[in-house]
């Protein structure tokens, strides 16, 4: 019988709940915002439009793997650099992401899960690809 520790539980729950808001923020540049949408405000805030469907497919296929707790510690620290963006893009807003515009407070709270689901790993429940396992070794 396999125990589950309160670390690997703690780990899952961080990992889903993560990957959860990353499928449904990807959603919402796709179904809300559309993808045209998305492009024009990047594009707004001076960076190049082909940098929304990197986010946006970094969101929904990376929400996806951090659910199913596939590769879990590289694709954390892939998704880094999209809230480390998204931090910048609202940093100009205040604090209080609930402010108008949203501010920078949210995305880098976010950022700093995601550090701690690089550092814990997949925990319990995670999905094993074995080919993948070996690939990545103690990253995946």
């Amino acid at each position: 019988m396999n125990s589950q520790t309160s670390a690997d539980l703690a780990a899952f729950a961080l990992r889903v709940s993560t990957g959860i808001l990353f499928v449904a923020h990807g959603l919402m540049k796709v179904l809300v915002f559309t993808v045209p949408g998305t492009v024009g405000y990047f594009e707004s805030l001076g960076l190049p439009g082909f940098l929304a469907y990197l986010t946006i497919l970094a969101e929904l296929a990376g929400g996806a793997a951090l659910i199913l707790g596939i590769g879990t510690r590289v694709v954390s620290l892939a998704l880094i650099p999209v809230l480390l963006g998204a931090t910048w893009a609202h940093s100009g807003n205040g604090w209080s992401f609930s402010g108008e515009g949203g501010g920078w407070e949210y995305p880098l709270f976010w950022t700093v899960a995601q550090v701690a689901v690089v550092l814990l790993g997949s925990g319990a429940y995670a999905m094993r690809v074995p080919a993948l396992d070996k690939a990545l070794g103690q990253f995946a």
